[in-house]
């Protein structure tokens, strides 16, 4: 895993339908992927074994195949596929599609994380404990 931060920016306007982000940013523990389809576009039918897979509908709207069944997505939705199941993304039209596919494999590693009342203070706490910071004045 690579140290400190990295950064991506979205191109919708790209002339590729897939867009791999994960390598742009350097991630290694899942998958993040940018998916445009213009209408009448649609990808293949796949699965994946051990991943599972969640799509973020960010323009557009998605019509999801999963197994032969589909459902309609729009903008703002998500709908997560579980492994082995065969799915196709398809757009209808009549505009563009952009969505952001997630994936990863293996058990969600959750609650690491540290907390920290101020940038002086050098052991954290679990997030549950610390109360959320006042807002600011705007």
């Amino acid at each position: 895993m690579q140290e400190g931060t990295s950064r991506a920016r979205l191109d919708p306007d790209s002339e590729q339908r897939f867009v791999a982000l994960r390598r742009a940013l350097g991630v290694t523990s899942f998958g993040i992927n940018q998916i445009v389809l213009q209408p009448g576009q649609r990808g293949r039918i796949h699965r994946h074994e051990h991943q599972e897979e969640v799509y973020l509908v960010l323009e557009g709207r998605l019509h999801l195949v999963v197994e032969g069944e589909g459902t309609e997505l729009g903008a703002g939705e998500l709908i997560r596929v579980a492994p082995r199941l065969r799915r196709q993304l398809v757009n209808r039209g009549p505009g563009r599609l952009v969505l952001l596919a997630l994936g990863g494999d293996g058990e969600h590693q959750g609650r690491d994380g540290e907390a920290f009342t101020s940038w002086e203070d050098t052991a954290g706490v679990p997030p549950q404990e610390l109360p959320l910071p006042p807002d600011l004045n705007t």
